[in-house]
């Protein structure tokens, strides 16, 4: 099989950059003459792992009493990436979206890349978060998700029900740490150049232009 260069990137579902990012980013592997010798990996991060699912909650509420806002300004800051998202051709409903803990969606993404559809499950995850104001703890909900990228019901299940694949996102994130991931999103190219958080597609077609050039010489 002919060798891809890599692209990884570090995301958590329920980062609302980390969607602006991915739609940034795949505006740039359009313009790129190459697109066809790249391959993406998605990394499991958690921006709080302590975080509890409390399906009633608002994310108003939850950003005003963990980081110190009043009600006001979480809904400024949430508006503020709605309309970001909305350049970018993404519909964000932040008034719907539920306060749910991401570990089990990320078993499930490790799940759908050990069959190829990492990116599929990664786009119907945001969505379903962002959009749709689904609970993405919800193992139902999750169930559902992989049956429509075309998982398998009973593998699927059986993960679920168990810690299946719990181990690979925590090494995953306790990769992110050894590459100076702080936050998320952020893209790392063949292992020498990264990009953190949503930059302009213009970014990201510099740093596939640049990794590339480097790749080929040991890939000619």
């Amino acid at each position: 099989m002919k060798p891809k260069m890599e692209v990884e990137i570090w995301s958590d579902v329920m980062c609302p950059f980390c969607y602006i990012g991915k739609r940034r980013f795949e505006t740039a592997l359009s313009q790129f003459g190459h697109a066809d010798d790249v391959e993406i990996e998605w990394k499991s991060f958690q921006l709080n792992p302590q975080m509890k699912t409390v399906p009633g909650k608002s994310i108003n509420e939850y950003l005003a009493e963990n980081k110190g806002w009043t009600i006001d300004h979480a809904r400024e800051a949430n508006q503020y990436v709605t309309n970001m998202a909305k350049e970018v051709g993404l519909t964000y409903n932040m008034d719907k979206a539920v306060v749910a803990n991401s570990f089990d969606a990320h078993r499930l993404i490790q799940l759908a890349k050990k069959q190829g559809k990492g990116d599929a499950m990664e786009e119907r995850l945001f969505k379903a978060y962002f959009t749709e104001g689904k609970n993405t703890a919800d193992h139902q909900v999750l169930l559902d998700i992989g049956l429509e990228i075309g998982l398998d019901k009973t593998e699927t299940e059986q993960v679920l029900n168990s810690d299946a694949f719990a181990e690979d996102v925590r090494k995953d994130i306790y990769e992110a740490q050894q590459v100076g991931a702080r936050g998320v999103p952020f893209f790392v190219f063949n292992r020498q150049y990264a990009v953190s958080g949503a930059q302009p597609a213009e970014v990201f077609l510099q740093t596939l232009e640049k990794s590339y050039e480097t790749w080929q010489e040991t890939n000619p």
